[in-house]
């Protein structure tokens, strides 16, 4: 697509009446992350190809979405976790809501059996059911060590669990504890 008819599309998008959408998006800043699937509370239109160029790319598409900023994030309720890490060995400390919190914000229900699929900008993606994200307290850190996760890091969202307080995990090998925990976290679909 050329640049002037992918500009052309997103201001004719960004000038379409507040009624085509679900809901008018309350975002103060960029989306971090999209929810999809089984959800209540629609923040934002449906998969638009020309716009949505990651998610055409790794095959994903919706009828309607919740949008997170980094704001509607940080105004929930945190967690703090410090589990020792696979790249240095050592612990460190990591905040941000639960991910259930998160799901709930964009009215998913998580009854055990639901199935949660977890996407990073990488294309990377886990499958998790809502009773193991519950069991293992995953959060949506949004926070390293004090300070936000940059994009080309680790962040700027890390689905993460305190693996240091999962015996079964715990029990693992360090390089073994975090598969299920996707770095730079944009996408989850709810599957209920």
């Amino acid at each position: 697509m050329k640049k002037r008819h992918f500009l052309g599309a997103a201001l004719a998008a960004g000038a379409l009446p507040a009624a085509t959408a679900s809901k008018a998006s309350t975002l103060q800043g960029p989306a971090l992350l999209t929810v999809t699937g089984a959800i209540a509370k629609p923040n934002r239109g449906p998969f638009d190809a020309a716009l949505d160029q990651m998610m055409h790319k790794q095959k994903i598409s919706f009828d309607r979405a919740h949008a997170f900023d980094f704001s509607a994030l940080a105004g929930l309720p945190t967690v703090n976790i410090k589990p020792t890490l696979e790249y240095d060995g050592r612990a460190h400390s990591l905040r941000g809501p639960l991910l259930l919190n998160v799901l709930a914000g964009a009215g998913a229900k998580t009854p055990d059996e639901a199935k949660l699929v977890l996407r990073a900008v990488d294309g990377y993606a886990v499958t998790l059911t809502a009773a193991q994200a519950r069991a293992r307290g995953f959060i949506v850190a949004t926070h390293l060590d004090g300070q936000p996760m940059p994009l080309g890091g680790l962040g700027p969202l890390w689905a993460i669990y305190d693996a240091d307080r999962v015996p079964e995990m715990a029990a693992k090998p360090l390089v073994e504890r975090f598969g299920a925990c996707p770095w730079a976290l944009y996408h989850v679909e709810v599957q209920a």
